[in-house]
């Protein structure tokens, strides 16, 4: 198992409150962008398998639904002002 860290992913839909999602499913925020751009490209869901909701405690698998997703950023730092955009 390789040393993934935990990144910040925040996900701004069409319509409707952004969704956070903690993961430690890369290892580092270039992988987790490119597979957020392949599943958007390939028209998948998301599938993530060390994932924290909103900050909860305790981690889950879990698929987002990127049909209406505008934009995605990912950080190392929970914070409105860092990170990559899509």
């Amino acid at each position: 198992m390789t040393d993934n860290i935990e990144l910040v992913l925040r996900f701004h839909p069409v319509g409707g409150e952004d969704v956070t999602v903690m993961s430690a499913d890369f290892a580092d925020e270039t992988q987790a962008v490119e597979a957020i751009a392949q599943a958007i490209h390939e028209r998948h869901g998301l599938i993530l398998t060390r994932a924290r909701y909103n900050r909860e405690t305790s981690e889950n698998p879990m698929v987002i639904n990127l049909a209406n997703i505008v934009s995605a950023r990912v950080s190392t730092k929970d914070t409105n002002v860092t990170g990559q955009y899509l």
